[in-house]
């Protein structure tokens, strides 16, 4: 068989309903792939820059405990001098109440980032099924089965669905149990 004949009966193959039809389908499931998993690095890099803000945050708690510590050495160093004594009693007051607003900021840095980091992990096993519903449509096309074009379906719808349940992290799943 020559060239031009094989490349004949290629694009006849090509032009064959069942190979567009599932083409479209891999197109369609790639384009999905690519949001799902564009989604997944967003909520993973969000997941990151929220645990950097609450390790910075607990590093200010620990600055902030240090000065009321501080204070109280020299509140009981200067317990002979009632007016010094009283201003270090005061910053120490003020470094107590502060730090603990800044602890509660920095617990809720943590949550936060655990939150981000279960949306991430369900947008990447999103794509997963999307991926495997990828490869399964290109077996049903070299197979021309269309119960393997079916799979390749199921694969992705399933994929899409557990990429849309990262929009409720709090939701719990089959997989994702806490």
């Amino acid at each position: 068989m020559s060239a031009n004949e094989e490349l004949e009966e290629h694009a006849h193959h090509a032009k064959e309903p069942f190979d567009k039809k599932v083409a479209v389908t891999m197109a369609i499931i790639a384009a999905l792939l690519a949001t799902v998993s564009v989604g997944a690095h967003i909520y993973a890099n969000e997941e990151l820059l929220l645990q950097q803000k609450a390790s910075d945050q607990w590093a200010y708690y620990q600055a902030k405990s240090i000065r009321r510590y501080a204070s109280d050495v020299a509140r009981d160093s200067l317990a002979s001098s009632p007016e010094l004594s009283a201003k270090y009693a005061k910053n120490s007051e003020k470094y107590e109440k502060e730090g603990e607003e800044i602890q509660t900021e920095a617990k809720n840095l943590e949550k936060e980032s655990e939150r981000k980091g279960k949306q991430s992990l369900r947008m990447e096993a999103g794509e997963v099924f999307l991926e495997i519903g990828i490869v399964f449509a290109s077996l049903a096309i070299l197979t021309k089965r269309p119960f393997i074009w079916a799979v390749s379906v199921v694969c992705a719808l399933v994929g899409v669905a557990v990429a849309v349940t990262s929009a409720f992290p709090e939701w719990p799943g089959i997989v994702f149990r806490n």
